[in-house]
C-alpha cells in the first residue's frame, strides 16, 4: 500500500472489519453530513432502482446522491473504470465485482473497502402483446432463440456472456449468433419496445425498467449467469464520511433491500 493510500484510510477511520460495521449499520448508522451530497458512479444494472432510493438516501443520512452509470467493461470508452481512470469525480463506486477489485488494485479504490451490495441475474423480454415464450428448460431458450427473427443484447457484460458463451454452450452459436444485435447507448428493452427485436436478453433490473415489454423470466439456471456487484469507497473521495454511510445503507438496510428485491435485484448482506 502506498502512502496515500495509508494517510487516505487513516483519514477516513475505517473500522478494523467492516464487514462487523455493515452487520451493525441497520441499528447505528454511520454518521454523515447533514444537507450533503456524495457523488456515485455505478454500473447501468444500478440505474433504474436509484431512483426509487433517493427518498431513503434523504431519510436515513440526509444526503443528496449524486449518481452517474456506466458499463462495467473496460473495454468500453464510457464505462465506469475508464471514467475512474480518467480521473472522474466519484465518492462511492458500485459495479462488477470483478471491475471494482481491479480498480482496487490500481489505486483507485480504497483498500479493503469493497462490499457485496447485489447479485443480478440475466432474464428474457418480449414486445408488450406479443407471445409470451417458454423459456423454463435450456432446451425450450435454445428453441426459442433459434425461431426468433432477431435477438437484442446488452454490450456490457451480460452480452459478453451471450456472445461469447452461452450460445456455444447451447449448441446453437451458427444459427443465433448472425441474428443478434449488440446494442449500445440505450436499454435493450427499448429497442424489443420499438419492434426492432422480438427477443431482448439483459439483467432483469434493466428490463424491467422499460415500459413497453413483458419480463418473461429469468434464464434457466443451467445457462444462467449472475453477476455479483460490488460497492467500494474511491481514493479521490471529496465526502469519504458521506460515502460511508451511503455504502453501509446499500450493504445492510433491510428497507433498501427490498427496494432492490422489488427491482429484480438480490441483496447480499447479513440483513437481508
Amino acid at each position: 500500500m502506498n502512502k496515500n493510500a495509508v494517510a487516505f484510510w487513516m483519514a477516513l477511520c475505517w473500522p478494523l472489519a467492516f464487514s462487523a460495521a455493515s452487520s451493525r449499520a441497520a441499528e447505528q448508522p454511520a454518521e454523515a453530513p447533514r444537507n450533503g451530497s456524495v457523488s456515485m458512479l455505478a454500473s447501468g444494472a444500478f440505474s433504474a432502482v436509484n431512483g426509487q432510493l433517493d427518498p431513503y438516501y434523504r431519510k436515513a443520512l440526509g444526503l443528496e446522491v449524486i449518481a452517474s452509470f456506466g458499463s462495467a467493461l473496460y473495454s468500453v470508452p464510457t464505462s465506469v473504470p475508464r471514467r475512474l481512470e480518467r480521473g472522474e469525480h466519484a465518492d462511492l463506486v458500485l459495479t462488477s465485482k470483478d471491475t471494482l477489485e481491479k480498480l482496487a488494485a490500481q489505486g483507485l479504490i480504497v483498500p479493503d473497502s469493497q462490499v457485496d451490495i447485489i447479485k443480478s441475474a440475466l432474464g428474457v423480454a418480449v414486445r408488450s402483446g406479443s407471445p409470451i415464450p417458454e423459456i423454463a428448460t435450456q432446451a425450450q431458450t435454445a428453441a426459442m432463440l433459434q425461431r426468433a427473427d432477431s435477438i437484442a443484447y446488452s454490450s456490457s457484460l451480460s452480452g459478453t456472456y451471450y456472445e461469447t458463451e452461452m450460445l456455444k454452450k447451447m449448441g446453437i452459436e451458427d444459427q443465433v449468433l448472425p441474428k443478434s444485435r449488440k446494442i449500445s447507448g440505450e436499454k435493450v428493452g427499448a429497442v424489443v419496445a420499438r419492434g426492432e427485436a422480438e427477443i431482448g436478453i439483459q439483467q432483469v433490473s434493466e428490463l424491467l425498467a422499460v415500459p413497453g415489454i413483458v419480463l418473461v423470466g429469468k434464464l434457466p439456471e443451467s445457462i444462467q449467469r449472475y453477476t455479483v456487484f460490488s460497492a467500494g469507497i474511491s481514493t479521490g473521495a471529496r465526502n469519504p464520511r458521506g460515502a460511508r454511510a451511503l455504502l453501509e445503507l446499500l450493504a445492510a438496510s433491510p428497507e433498501v433491500g427490498q427496494v432492490l428485491a422489488r427491482n429484480g435485484l438480490e441483496p447480499i448482506g447479513p440483513n437481508r
